[in-house]
């Protein structure tokens, strides 16, 4: 069973987490990498190198949604293919355990799964834009009368 007491604050602690990662991920390829090396990098794995421009984008743009807990479902489920991207291409050839070289799918795959359990939580505590079934449900939504 669910304790609803605790559960927003469950949904809190991995949304904040979740969107720390991917911005950490995201600074890694910005500050460390660099932009035109990760674009590199995408190109010798046999993409168009403007695709690690978009990878980064999303890794940005899904890392601070989730902190703030803007659009977090949709912040949550635009991230998945990004991690599904980094194991079929990089890190399934490696195996499974992250310690493998090169890293296994171990990782990439866990975060996946938990994207997919925050679009499933939602918003969770402080949220700064709760969707608008969690304010339904609560009766907070506001809904001007039909004139």
């Amino acid at each position: 069973m669910i304790d609803s007491r605790t559960a927003p604050y469950a949904a809190l602690a991995l949304r904040v987490t979740l969107g720390a990662l991917f911005l950490a991920h995201a600074s890694l390829k910005l500050f460390v990498f660099t932009p035109a090396g990760t674009a590199k990098f995408f190109g010798s794995l046999g993409f168009p190198p403007e695709l690690a421009y978009l990878v980064m984008t999303v890794e940005v743009l899904s890392g601070i949604a989730l902190i703030l807990g803007v659009w977090t479902r949709y912040a949550a489920l635009a991230g998945i293919p990004v991690l599904l991207g980094a194991i079929f291409t990089v890190h399934g050839a490696a195996g499974f355990f992250f310690t493998n070289p090169k890293g296994g799918w171990e990782f990439p795959a866990f975060w996946a799964i938990a994207l997919v359990a925050q679009a499933l939580l939602g918003d969770g505590a402080f949220a700064l834009r709760p969707s608008r079934e969690v304010e339904a449900a609560s009766g907070q939504l506001s809904v001007a009368p039909s004139r």
